[in-house]
Formats: C-alpha cells, structure tokens, sequence
C-alpha cells in the first residue's frame, strides 16, 4: 500500500437523455408506445493522485469553450456541459489547493472532447501525457477522417504534447498505481487500480458512466459503445478486482458515486 491520496476535482455537469447511458432505458411498447425520456445531469471530473513519486493528472475535462461552439452544435445539443465555462482546468485546479506546474504527469483515460478538453494547457512542455496506443490512434483516425467517432475533436489533442503511450492491458506507472485497459467504449479506455492506506480504489472511468452499467450490467447505449464484447470483457476484469480486493469503484460521470467518494478520497 503506497501512502498516496486521491483528490477528486468537480469540472461541472452535462445534462444529457439516460437512453445514452443506460441502453434501453426508457423503451417504447404497444401499453406505452411513446415513454417519457429522463434527462439526468451527469458529472464531469478530474483527479490529482498525491504520489511518492509523481502528482498525476487524471483526465483534464472539457474544454471551458465548450457551449460557446467550441464543440458542434450536434454533440453539445446530446450532451450539454452548460457550466464548462465556469470550470476552466486551471481555476479549479487551484480551488483544490494545485497549480498547473504542480502536475508531473497527466494520464488520459480517453480522448473524447469531456476529456481531453484541458490538453491544450500542457502542450509544449515535457510532462509526459500516458495514453493507450488503441485511443490515439482511433482518435486520429476520426478527428481527421470521416470514419471513427464523433466524439473526438483534433483541436483538443492534436498538440505537440509528450505522449507517453501504454502498450499492454496493465501497466505500473508507479508504486500501487496500475494503469487498465478497458476497451468497450472506446478502443483504449483506461482505468486505474490504486492501493492505497486501508483501501484499493478501482476506477472504472467511461467503462461504467453510472451504476447501472456496472452493478446491473447494463451496456451502455449504441451511441457510446464502440465494442459490445470488449465492453462485456472489460466489465468482467472490473468486477474480478473490485472482488478480489474488496475495491471501491468509481465511474465515469455517475454524479451520486461522485459525491460519496468525494471527501472519503480526500485526505
């Protein structure tokens, strides 16, 4: 167990239909041809991991830009992060007690545009940004294609950045700090397994957005699932840990597992 600490940082809400999230949530039938569909806010967050041997970033949010046509208007008009201009990296960084130059690395678990919005802040620099050979990839090839996801906009990672890529399924990038390969939503979503005093925390990131996905194994809808299979794969790794270690779990943008860990993580 490494004396490391986790501090979650509150980067804001989307506002978007369950049916995204959770796949069949709200589905029409000849008793109820035309069910009423839930919009629920969801939340968006970053990390600061206080370890031995670095401060790591994790994920930098969207981009504070985001509903000012920053990202197009059919992607925002699905997922509206309406107060990500209130959540500018640099500023809540600093509300948690951190400046950007106390960041010795960044991991991004993903390069979709409510995660990889604050890059922008490290490019030209020489901390290193660990991201999974499968993402960069699939996200060069849909930013600058017309094939891939809509999801990934150029701008938000198309830097001179010190990629630091991860190759394999699990990877130690410090002391108890253990990089996941969770392919199911995108090809190189990562997750992390920490043990730290008294607890192993798993996190699951957009392999599980809410409870649903993970407790009740529900996958997400169609329009956030680049793999079926692999997400099923990955759902079960998740579980043989959380099993195995007695870990808590935290999700993608699940608001209600947010606020619960927040404080129990920070120490």
């Amino acid at each position: 167990m490494v004396d490391a600490s986790i501090h979650l940082l509150d980067r804001g809400r989307v506002r978007a239909d369950m049916n995204y999230v959770v796949d069949g949530y709200a589905m029409g039938s000849a008793d109820n041809p035309d069910p009423e569909h839930e919009m629920t806010e969801f939340v968006v967050w970053s990390a600061v991991v206080d370890h031995p041997e670095a401060t790591v970033l994790w994920d930098t949010g969207s981009h504070p830009e985001a509903g000012d046509g920053y990202w197009p208007a059919p992607l925002y008009g699905a997922f509206e992060h309406y107060d990500a201009a209130d959540h500018d990296l640099e500023s809540d960084l600093d509300a948690a007690g951190y400046a950007l130059s106390d960041v010795d690395a960044v991991v991004t678990s993903h390069l979709h545009l409510d995660h990889a919005g604050g890059l922008y802040h490290f490019a030209d620099t020489d901390v290193p940004v660990y991201v999974h050979e499968e993402e960069l990839k699939f996200a060069y090839y849909s930013a600058k294609t017309t094939e891939g996801s809509v999801a990934y906009l150029a701008s938000d990672f198309d830097y001179d950045l010190n990629w630091e890529i991860v190759h394999r399924h699990r990877t130690t990038l410090f002391e108890d700090f253990e990089l996941l390969h969770l392919p199911g939503h995108t090809p190189g979503v990562m997750g992390a397994k920490l043990d730290l005093p008294g607890e192993t925390v798993l996190v699951a990131g957009d392999e599980c957005y809410v409870d649903a996905n993970y407790a009740d194994e529900v996958p997400l809808g169609p329009g956030l699932l680049w793999s079926d299979r692999d997400w099923f794969d990955s759902l079960q790794l998740l579980k043989e840990l959380q099993r195995r270690h007695d870990a808590d779990v935290l999700y993608g943008h699940d608001l209600e597992r947010f606020q619960s860990f927040d404080g129990g993580w920070n120490r």
